[in-house]
């Protein structure tokens, strides 16, 4: 079986693997989860549990070629949206809730979403956009200038189906020869 120090090692080695740390950082670290496996072992408490702080500010993980995510201090992404949503299990929205970030700030790096933008400029969809918007416009207000009774009147009328005629019973056949006795 591992000893208390191999167990801190491996913890430790894990959480360096996706956040850079100095070497007096690695050894801090491993010493505070070293006491803290020791205080569980013997069934105390754990001193100075707290809850999880961002290592980042928003502005540190934003920057213009990547964003960092603040809960596991992973890094590289363009966009962080699917990365939250398959390492973390969390929405945009929660994470923008839980760091506080504001509601209008995009979680992609800036020269991501600026290419994005000038792509969408490039290809005209702003005005292909606008002029959607306006046929849609057009199309609702010719519907509300139709009146609702007009509209119900220029419906044709259901036509009344024809009775069929009713079957005429037929007179048996009489045969024509003549029976000789």
């Amino acid at each position: 079986m591992a000893t208390l120090v191999e167990i801190a090692a491996q913890i430790v080695a894990s959480h360096a693997s996706s956040t850079p740390m100095t070497s007096d950082q690695l050894i801090f670290e491993i010493s505070k989860v070293h006491s803290a496996l020791k205080n569980l072992e013997a069934g105390e408490p754990v001193e100075g549990v707290e809850e999880a702080k961002p290592s980042l500010t928003v502005k540190e993980a934003f920057k213009k070629g990547e964003v960092v995510c603040m809960l596991c201090g992973k890094g590289g992404f363009k966009t962080l949206a699917r990365h939250l949503n398959t390492a973390h299990g969390m929405k945009p929205g929660e994470y923008k809730k839980q760091f506080g970030i504001p509601g209008k700030q995009p979680l992609a790096a800036k020269n991501y979403s600026e290419a994005r933008r000038k792509m969408a400029l490039d290809r005209g969809l702003a005005d292909n956009l606008a002029k959607a918007r306006g046929v849609r416009m057009a199309n609702i207000e010719a519907k509300k200038s139709v009146p609702a009774k007009a509209a119900k009147a220029a419906k044709p009328a259901k036509a009344v189906k024809a009775a069929k005629p009713a079957k005429v019973a037929k007179a048996p056949k009489v045969s024509t020869k003549a029976k000789v006795a």
